[in-house]
């Protein structure tokens, strides 16, 4: 799950900076293309320009100056989009001549809209002509002297720069669109394949947990590799830690058992010596203390193991038929309800602990009949975690509030004349809050106590 969230935010970021850059691109190709037309149709105009500027003058070519021919005959159409106009501005002889096209309008001027001139001296913008046209104009001074001081302008239709400009865009964005989806795909190929060996991983270290694997086997690409090989490793130094912690434990329990039994031999053979009475009270608390502490460092170490899964119907099984022959004598029937699907995540020992001490307790103080129910639920339904909650019930006397938290206390006994240390439940207790799970006790429907243990399901 992880994996594919990863993948999903790395496809979706992907795919937001292919948008972002062909956005933007697309916007810096479209201006450097409608530039270009501009260009393009602006060096067209300055050739009529040109071709004016000189009829202007020439001096010589007295019978053209009324009607110059640039060879374009949309000069000669009426508001075809195409004028040219020659300005006289010498004060006191005005003087005006026009293309046939522009009928009785006029071009306006670019030197009155505060239109730079460029470094040959014309200058070039948008205006409004005849029929509220929009033209691309081009207009130059031109000083002759004593010969006159004229203004010449050529405009074109902008439609033609807007239509080409227009099917460059459409062009655009055909081609960005099918490179959008090209890139989109590929990126996906890429996110998806790329990110495999870390889904194989994943799911690797999901087994292991799960406890159907022991190490991350095959092979993976070089660049995830040393994860892997470190992964192991880590896994083998864990294993390494906790059987030498296993070890250390064994020796402790041999290395204080045996002072302890001696201390309690030499105390024993002085009889009702208050002093050897004093030791012999002072011994037990120890062996007591020695036996819960390295019994807590015994579950401590086993439970740093990864990947114990435990199915708990055999274990529920087998135990309530060895329970059944242990107390023949009270001939108690002992009923079990267990889903065979439901597995504990831990190791089968301490499970065996667990259980086995709340059915032998129930043994005990049931009259004739205990159940067990074995079942595994999500406690929130949000989350995907589950649990196993394994009810004990026997038709016993059952136990008062006050005398359900003395039990769980280690060494307490309600009942001498029942066998045992008084360390059962307590035990459970203590294994059960190791896993993370717990022990509630309660009132059972068939009138005794109820023993409810909630563990970690696998």
């Amino acid at each position: 799950m992880r994996a594919n969230s990863l993948a999903l935010r790395l496809f979706l970021s992907a795919t937001a900076w292919i948008v972002v850059i062909l956005l933007i691109t697309g916007v810096v190709l479209s201006s450097l293309n409608r530039q270009g037309v501009e260009r393009a149709f602006d060096r067209r105009l300055g050739v009529y320009l040109r071709t004016l500027v000189a009829d202007v003058a020439s001096p010589d070519d007295a019978n053209d100056k009324n009607q110059p021919s640039l060879g374009e005959p949309l000069f000669e159409l009426p508001l075809s989009g195409w004028y040219w106009q020659i300005t006289r501005l010498d004060p006191g002889k005005p003087d005006l001549r026009a293309s046939r096209s522009l009928w009785d309008g006029g071009l306006p001027h670019l030197e009155n809209s505060g239109v730079a001139a460029s470094a040959n001296g014309s200058r070039e913008g948008y205006v409004a002509g005849p029929e509220d046209q929009r033209l691309r104009l081009v207009e130059r001074d031109i000083d002759l002297g004593d010969e006159g001081h004229y203004l010449v302008a050529v405009a074109g239709d902008a439609a033609e720069i807007n239509q080409e400009t227009r099917s460059f865009d459409q062009a655009l964005i055909v081609t960005f669109s099918l490179l959008a989806v090209v890139l989109l795909l590929t990126t996906m190929f890429q996110v998806r394949f790329g990110l495999a060996p870390l889904k194989r991983i994943s799911d690797g270290l999901a087994a292991i947990r799960a406890g159907s694997a022991e190490r991350l086997a095959g092979k993976f690409p070089e660049e995830i590799a040393p994860l892997a090989r470190e992964t192991n490793a880590l896994i083998d130094a864990n294993k390494e830690i906790v059987e030498r912690a296993r070890t250390h434990v064994g020796n402790l329990a041999h290395a204080l058992k045996t002072p302890l039994s001696v201390m309690v031999n030499e105390a024993a053979a002085r009889g009702n010596d208050p002093f050897a009475l004093k030791v012999l009270e002072q011994a037990d608390i120890m062996r007591d203390q020695v036996a819960r502490h390295l019994e807590r460092a015994r579950l401590a170490a086993r439970l740093t193991v990864v990947g114990s899964i435990t199915d708990v119907a055999p274990v529920v099984t087998a135990l309530a038929r060895t329970m059944e022959k242990i107390h023949r004598d009270k001939n108690v029937a002992i009923e079990v309800h267990a889903d065979d699907k439901v597995r504990f995540r831990g190791e089968r020992p301490d499970l065996e602990e667990m259980i086995g001490n709340l059915v032998d307790n129930a043994c005990k103080w049931a009259a004739s009949r205990v159940m067990i129910e074995v079942v595994c639920e999500r406690p929130d339904p949000a989350s995907a975690n589950q649990v196993v909650r394994l009810v004990v019930d026997d038709d016993g006397r059952g136990l008062s509030p006050s005398e359900r938290e003395q039990v769980a206390k280690r060494g307490r006994r309600l009942d001498e004349t029942k066998p045992g240390s008084g360390l059962g439940l307590s035990i459970v207790v203590d294994l059960a809050a190791l896993y993370g799970g717990g022990l509630t006790l309660g009132t059972a429907p068939i009138g005794g106590l109820r023993a409810e243990l909630v563990l970690p399901a696998g």
